[in-house]
């Protein structure tokens, strides 16, 4: 009966973690920061293929995800600076 209750208390916290801004915030960061990457790739990125970053739509949406949480997870975002 104990376990039952234990399991059930870690599911309700994580069904509440997943509603939570600490879970969507980051993640909807890193969506949006990933799509910026690529679509920058696509639309004007290096036509001679040579640049390190632009030349790669793997690269480009690595950084563009890395920039997304950067922004969402930065100190000043949360009013910290």
């Amino acid at each position: 009966m104990e376990d039952q209750l234990e399991v059930k208390e870690k599911q309700n916290t994580i069904k509440a973690y997943l509603k939570s801004g600490n879970f969507w915030k980051p993640f909807l960061g890193i969506a949006l920061g990933g799509l910026a990457g690529f679509l920058y790739y696509h639309y004007v990125g290096c036509s001679s293929g040579s640049c390190a970053i632009t030349g790669n739509p793997f690269m480009s949406t690595a950084y563009g995800s890395m920039l997304g949480l950067f922004l969402v997870k930065s100190p000043c975002s949360n009013g910290r600076c």
